[in-house]
């Protein structure tokens, strides 16, 4: 008769004695069991043990560590050796946040800061007479640090001035080793983005301009926290600062280190960094949110001088003062023919044109930009649209307010960074005035497909239809610079993108017929189950999870992984990112399938309910999922990407028995049903078909021609 499923054998060691297998009851107390243990070797004082991992983690399973207290002790000792492998032992351990508990607890936070503060200066002498030594210490120090941090059960408001000088000076050492940087930076980013007062003083000891050097250097970890560090002092600062350090991001010389040290250095840019950058690229675009929701004021004579210019450089007129004499009724048909050729809605008064938020005045920002640092391109559009019949002209003013509004909708100027995007474009780090820049391409291309579509003024909201996808299908591609999307827009052409429709709707429209729907009725279970058998083989693979908080972002990790039987969720943290599947015998906890009550997704899952920025962001939102078992027992995911996303919510309703309902699987099923049903169809009349498969060819001497595209 099998054991009951909460009696588990465990095999369980103790220095220099055998190792004994022991079966453990789950229902008790973790206490109940280690007194257990205990006694099987006649080990006294059983509160003072723990069971702790064999495996590479080395976490601890209990609420009471004495290893907590020995290496409280341990780093206090006067042998530099003993120290630093105290240290060492503690970088290791404070990820577990049982250990961390327990380590602070002791006071231990406070000791390393100390050590930071003025332990430093007491091995001054170490650091010409054993400088290797001394750099490990403060790294594992700082490692430490950081660990014990990340676990949110010490507020960050606690700490000193001099501790922040401390850091401070790490980073702005040129001579400062690698890991010391890499952790002073990091803690740097967690002080400003978890304490406004922390931000306070961080701001007065760390300059965007300190940072640069380190944008400049070759190794991406630096590189990738340097940016976090700058995105984290722009998102925080105070609106009297703000326009500082928007000038500051926006000013070539930051724009350039980034464009040629770290887009396009010679290797491939990792997920971290790929997100800082779009971090970066969002908070330059939102710079553009305070003009993009001010109305224009019509009594305003800056504003109106603005349109004024318009009309000069499209008319090659002199604007005339208001006092002039003569003909006033004359003088204003004038006006209100060129501000109708212009193409503004309101010929009369086009100021009021500019009051709908958004886009506000960004749109007549981009205009005079379009107007001064393009002039032959904005002459030949405004004198073409108004020497066309009234019906098929293409109204610039008008255009240029959608346009500007739907650029802002595309770049989503005014929403926060999500948590998780990875979505940067290199081009927009080419040019100073990237918006603008991308601004007057579009007014361009949009004039253009107006004439390619023969457009009159009542199809102006289908040109804009067309006009969107371009740039979005354009945009998909990643262009490298802004005239590489250029050269994009101009394989889009209006012709184009109706050949892309039409294929896109014949491959629906071809399956519609009686026959062929029945054959799809048939062939569909077979589909589901290719796809459910697809879902679960991604599982047994495993996927490596980042761990996510709403305190700062960092590199932490955990794999999940299916068992080959499809009867265990295997599941542990890892200490970086992992080539390849990882063993299951080197995940710690376990999960079995017939456990699991529910899978729930969105603001449903617990960890989304929870106080936090992490619920307030939409995007995070649609990747999160939740298992839930037993009466309170839940396992919490936020998946790397929607593809990621798809596959195991999928796969874990598969599990259920429930249905797949995710996107992906729509996408899958039409795709398998219409090959499919393709290769049914077809005509294969005078086609002999073999009896035995061709013979697998022989491999190549080489394999040169295999292109890498990462």
């Amino acid at each position: 008769m099998p054991p009951p499923l909460d009696i588990v054998k465990v095999a369980i060691e103790w220095p220099g004695a055998f190792p004994k297998l022991m079966e453990i009851d789950q229902k008790k107390p973790l206490s109940s069991i280690i007194k257990e243990v205990c006694d099987g070797w006649s080990l006294p004082n059983h509160e003072n043990y723990a069971l702790q991992h064999a495996d590479s983690s080395m976490f601890y399973i209990t609420e009471k560590a004495q290893n907590a207290q020995q290496l409280h002790e341990r780093i206090q000792s006067s042998s530099m050796d003993s120290k630093l492998e105290a240290l060492k032992d503690l970088a290791k351990y404070s990820c577990d946040v049982t250990f961390a508990q327990e380590f602070i607890n002791l006071d231990g936070i406070s000791f390393l800061t100390q050590m930071v503060e003025s332990g430093t200066e007491r091995y001054q002498k170490l650091q010409k007479i054993m400088k290797p030594c001394f750099g490990e210490m403060l790294s594992f120090t700082l490692t430490a640090f950081v660990e014990l941090m990340d676990h949110g059960i010490v507020s960050w408001d606690m700490f000193s001035v001099a501790f922040i000088k401390k850091i401070a000076s790490y980073v702005n050492k040129a001579s400062m080793g690698i890991s010391v940087l890499q952790r002073s930076l990091a803690i740097l980013e967690s002080m400003v983005l978890n304490s406004q007062d922390l931000y306070q003083k961080v701001a007065q000891e760390i300059t965007i301009g300190q940072l640069i050097p380190h944008l400049q250097g070759t190794d991406q970890e630096i590189q990738t926290y340097t940016i976090a560090v700058i995105n984290a002092l722009f998102l925080k600062a105070p609106d009297d600062k703000r326009q500082e350090m928007a000038s500051i991001l926006t000013q070539k010389q930051l724009r350039s280190i980034i464009l040629t040290h770290v887009i396009r250095a010679q290797r491939a840019i990792n997920n971290e960094m790929a997100h800082q950058l779009y971090v970066l690229q969002v908070l330059t675009f939102n710079l553009l949110e305070d003009r993009m929701m001010t109305k224009m004021d019509p009594q305003d004579q800056a504003q109106r001088d603005i349109i004024f210019e318009l009309r000069r450089i499209a008319f090659d007129v002199e604007s005339e003062p208001n006092n002039i004499g003569g003909n006033i009724e004359k003088r204003k048909s004038m006006y209100t023919r060129d501000y109708k050729k212009l193409g503004f809605i309101n010929h009369v008064n086009p100021a009021m044109d500019f009051t709908q938020t958004p886009p506000g005045m960004l749109a007549l920002d981009n205009m005079l930009y379009f107007a001064k640092h393009h002039q032959d391109a904005y002459i030949r559009i405004v004198l073409e649209n108004s020497s066309r019949e009234d019906k098929h002209e293409c109204p610039f003013g008008r255009s240029s307010i959608e346009l500007t509004k739907m650029l802002c909708e595309i770049l989503k100027v005014g929403e926060l960074p999500s948590e998780t995007c990875n979505d940067f474009h290199p081009m927009f780090f080419t040019h100073d005035r990237s918006f603008e820049e991308f601004f007057c391409i579009c007014i361009q291309l949009l004039n253009k497909t107006w004439k390619e579509m023969r457009a009159t003024s009542e199809d102006f909201n289908k040109v804009m239809q067309v006009v969107k996808e371009q740039i979005m299908r354009a945009l998909t591609t990643k262009p490298s610079s802004l005239d590489q999307f250029k050269s994009k827009l101009q394989n889009l052409s209006y012709t184009e993108i109706l050949k892309i429709r039409q294929s896109e709707r014949m491959n629906q429209e071809d399956f519609q017929s009686r026959p062929i729907l029945e054959l799809k009725e048939k062939i569909q279970p077979e589909i589901l189950e290719l796809i459910k058998q697809q879902r679960l083989n991604r599982l047994v693979e495993g996927t490596c999870f980042r761990k996510l908080n709403s305190r700062r972002r960092q590199d932490k990790f955990w794999y999940c992984r299916l068992s080959p039987n499809h009867k265990v969720l295997h599941y542990g943290d890892l200490e970086e990112s992992p080539q390849g599947e990882v063993p299951h015998d080197s995940l710690q906890d376990k999960l079995p399938v017939a456990d699991i009550k529910a899978v729930v997704t969105g603001k449903d899952c617990p960890h989304m309910k929870e106080k936090g920025a992490l619920k307030q962001n939409k995007e995070v939102l649609e990747l999160a999922f939740s298992i839930l078992y037993d009466s309170n027992g839940q396992l919490n995911f936020i998946a790397p990407d929607k593809h990621e996303y798809c596959i195991w919510t999928d796969g874990l309703n598969a599990l259920l028995g429930k249905d797949m309902m995710s996107e992906l699987t729509r996408n899958d099923l039409d795709t398998l049903l219409s090959m499919e049903i393709k290769l049914r169809l077809l005509d294969l009349e005078n086609i002999q078909i073999p009896d035995a498969p061709p013979p697998i060819p022989k491999e190549p001497s080489n394999y040169d021609f295999v292109y890498d595209c990462n």
